[in-house]
């Protein structure tokens, strides 16, 4: 065997060993946690749990929705990292969209159990999200962020079709009322860490997805190696399938058998 083979076989089998480990990660029975701290994205507030928390409430488990203050996001990590550190035991961390930027930054925390991406961006340490949502197609979402300076936020039009499309009218003005404007410098924001690495990790893929490309999102789900669900949804799956949502919460947290 030449060199250039040998150097070849050894990066195969090393990257062979380092999906390996994950898998035995993600297959790992979930450690039983009674609290579930969750964090919203771009274009909302905490209230975007509405659906599931009184579910998780109903089962016992206390619940808290993270106030993301969408400006940089160091200042979203502290945001988390203060309400983790309130819990009192086994916590499992939950991101929808841009906020799977603070769960895959934050989720090293020593009460975090697992992890739990909703249709949520899942990057490496160090790695440039837009350089890899970059190579698929743009989602036509992108198209709708309007800038104030450098104050960003999702057109009415946008918002409706594009980020809530399934959801009914009435209900998709609503949140694009209470929708947080975020700042500019969060886009090309990088975390230092993969707590999915070394965490359970969850991940519900949105198959109508207009804001984040499905495709991405399978990609990001496969590569962490997690125990993945696709539901025939718009972004805001946690709001239009709240029950499907709720159960992979629940599993993550040991509390539901995933057969």
């Amino acid at each position: 065997m030449n060199r250039r083979s040998f150097s070849a076989a050894l990066a195969t089998s090393m990257a062979a060993s380092v999906i390996s480990a994950r898998s035995l990660v993600a297959n790992a029975e979930p450690t039983k946690a009674s609290n579930i701290v969750m964090v919203h994205g771009l274009f909302a507030d905490g209230s975007c749990w509405t659906e599931v928390i009184p579910r998780l409430q109903a089962v016992g488990l206390n619940v808290t929705s993270v106030q993301n203050p969408l400006t940089t996001l160091p200042e979203a990590v502290a945001a988390a990292q203060r309400v983790l550190d309130r819990q009192d035991g086994p916590t499992v961390l939950v991101g929808h969209s841009f906020s799977g930027m603070i769960v895959t930054q934050v989720g090293l925390h020593p009460k975090v159990s697992a992890l739990v991406y909703v249709a949520a961006r899942a990057p490496d340490a160090e790695e440039d999200y837009a350089a890899l949502a970059s190579t698929y197609p743009t989602p036509p979402a992108t198209a709708g962020i309007v800038f104030d300076g450098d104050e960003g936020r999702l057109t009415e039009a946008a918002f409706l079709h594009d980020f809530a499309g399934d959801l009914p009218k009435a209900r998709a003005k609503v949140l694009f009322a209470v929708q947080v404007p975020f700042q500019k410098r969060l886009l090309t924001a990088k975390t230092t860490h993969a707590a999915w690495r070394s965490k359970p990790s969850f991940y519900a893929v949105s198959t109508e997805d207009r804001t984040i490309n499905p495709e991405l999102e399978r990609f990001m789900a496969k590569r962490m190696g997690a125990r993945t669900i696709e539901l025939k949804s718009s972004h805001l799956s946690m709001i239009s399938h709240p029950e499907a949502i709720t159960n992979l919460i629940l599993e993550a947290a040991g509390q539901k058998s995933s057969g």
